[in-house]
């Protein structure tokens, strides 16, 4: 088993974690309509009760940066997919410096986003 973890490319790696991140984005979608809808009270009144919590600035940042970086990524990745379907980028080489290009934009945007 180790040695199959070893053997994966980027290209691999990063394939199976767009599929990840869209099934995480399709089940928090889902998971936030169902709590909407079955949960007491209004999206307002959980909001107050999250800052109720005196929660400190840096797991404040660090929730929003978790729960951004999926879409980031997800969406970086998805640009990648629609370079390759216009038949750009499918050299070996160039799939390694996209990927690298896509994990540096995720964490960018996720820090970015998360800030505000």
């Amino acid at each position: 088993m180790a040695a199959l973890l070893l053997s994966w490319s980027l290209p691999m790696a990063m394939s199976i974690c767009h599929r990840a991140s869209g099934i995480a984005l399709s089940a928090g979608v889902s998971l936030f309509g169902l709590a909407a809808l079955l949960l007491p009270g209004n999206f307002e009144s959980h909001v107050e009760l999250l800052k109720s919590l005196s929660l400190g600035p840096a797991l404040i940042h660090t929730a929003k940066f978790a729960l951004v970086s999926p879409l980031m990524y997800h969406t970086w990745n998805g640009i990648r997919h629609l370079t390759w379907d216009l038949g750009m980028g499918l050299k070996i080489p160039q799939l390694y410096q996209s990927g690298v290009v896509v994990l540096a934009l995720t964490v960018l945007s996720s820090i970015g986003l998360a800030a505000m």
